[in-house]
C-alpha cells in the first residue's frame, strides 16, 4: 500500500496514542510509526509519506538503555524539515505492549523486538522443528509483553498426526488458541487473517525455517517477503528475514515480521511464568518448602502431580 494512502487509523492510531501525543503540546510535531529500525536510523510511516528519520541528540543523550530508544512498532513524535525531507524523532509515545529479550551477545542489555503489538503468532514448524519447550518460552515472553498469544503449527501437511501436536501444546497452554496451517494448500490461512483487523498489529515470532515469511506472503496475498528452503537434514532454516519490519496489509491490519530466534533469552519472566503456567503456580502453594524448585525436594506437590499424571511433565519443564 503506498504510504500516501495510509491513514493514522490504519497504522493503529487511537484515542490513547492521540492523548499522549497531544500532551507533548508541540504543534510543530507530527505522529509517525516506526517501520524499520537500523541502528540510529529509522524508516517511519506518517499519514502522508514514508520518511527516513534519526533520533534527536537529546533523546539519545537521555536514553540510559537501548530500551528507551525507538523500536519497530513504536509511535513517535516527528519533526520534519519539508525542504530537505529530513525527519527527527523527538519523543517516543508510551508503549501499550512490547516484546523484549536479552540482546544476543550481551545479556545485560534489554532488546525491544516489537512494540504496540495486539496479537503474537507463535509459529512452529511440523517438519521436524516442533519443540514444545521452545513454544513454552515464547508463550511466557508473549505473556510478559501484554499481547495475546496464538500458537500456529505450520507445515501441517508434513506431519502424520497433527492432532497429537495440538494436544501437546494444549496440555501446556489450555487457554491459548492453537491453529494448524499449511501455506502450500492454504489450510488455516483464513483463520489467521481474521486476526488482522483494521488498526490491529500482529507480530510473528519463531525460529528460522518455521515459515514466517511464507505465512506473511499468504496473508498479504503477494510474494513480498523473501523465502528460502530449510535444510533437509534437520529442518533448520536460514535467516531469510534479517531485520524487524512493520508491514501494512492492504486488506487491513499490520504485520510485524521478525528474524528467526532459535534461542530465546527472556528478559523478566517471574510473573509471566505464573500467568502462563497457572496450574504449576497453584500446585506450588502446597509444596512443603516455600522456595521449592520442583526438582528433588521432599514434599513437592508439583512433582507429585507429575508422578500421578495430573500434570504433564512438559508443562513443568
Amino acid at each position: 500500500m503506498p504510504a500516501e494512502t495510509i491513514t493514522l487509523d490504519q497504522l493503529g492510531w487511537d484515542t490513547d496514542f492521540s492523548a499522549a501525543f497531544d500532551a507533548l503540546d508541540d504543534q510543530t510535531l507530527i505522529p509517525a510509526r516506526v517501520e524499520i529500525e537500523h541502528n540510529y536510523l529509522y524508516r517511519v510511516l506518517t499519514d502522508r509519506e514514508e520518511l527516513i528519520a534519526q533520533t534527536a541528540g537529546r533523546l539519545r543523550h537521555h536514553a540510559n538503555t537501548k530500551e528507551e530508544l525507538p523500536a519497530v512498532g513504536d509511535w513517535v513524535a516527528l519533526a520534519v524539515t519539508e525542504q530537505e525531507q529530513h525527519a527527527t524523532i523527538k519523543s517516543i509515545l508510551p508503549r501499550r505492549s512490547y516484546f523484549a529479550r536479552k540482546a544476543t551477545g550481551n545479556p545485560s542489555i534489554k532488546q525491544v523486538v516489537a512494540a504496540n503489538v495486539d496479537v503474537v503468532f507463535i509459529v512452529s514448524g511440523l517438519d521436524g522443528d516442533f519443540n514444545l519447550r521452545r513454544i513454552g518460552r515464547y508463550l511466557v515472553a508473549t505473556a510478559e509483553s501484554g499481547a495475546q498469544p496464538i500458537v500456529v503449527l505450520n507445515k501441517s501437511d508434513l506431519h502424520k498426526d497433527v492432532s497429537s501436536c495440538v494436544a501437546k501444546v494444549r496440555a501446556i497452554a489450555p487457554e491459548v488458541q492453537i491453529h494448524a496451517t499449511c501455506c502450500r494448500t492454504g489450510t488455516g490461512i483464513d483463520v489467521l487473517a481474521a486476526f488482522l483487523r483494521p488498526g490491529k498489529t500482529v507480530a510473528l515470532l519463531g525460529s528460522s525455517g518455521v515459515g514466517k515469511s511464507t505465512l506473511i506472503n499468504r496473508l498479504l496475498g503477494e510474494a513480498r517477503q523473501r523465502t528460502q528452503p530449510v535444510r533437509a537434514s534437520d529442518s533448520r532454516g536460514r535467516h531469510t528475514t534479517i531485520h524487524r519490519e512493520l508491514i501494512v496489509r492492504p486488506a487491513g491490519g499490520i504485520i510485524i515480521d521478525t528474524p528467526g530466534m532459535r534461542e530465546l533469552s527472556i528478559w523478566d519472566t517471574d510473573r509471566a511464568v505464573e500467568d502462563v503456567f497457572s496450574e504449576v503456580d497453584t500446585l506450588s502453594a502446597d509444596c512443603h518448602f516455600r522456595d521449592c524448585g520442583h526438582q528433588q525436594e521432599p514434599g513437592c506437590a508439583v512433582r507429585a502431580a507429575v508422578d500421578n499424571g495430573r500434570l504433564p511433565v512438559d508443562q513443568l519443564a
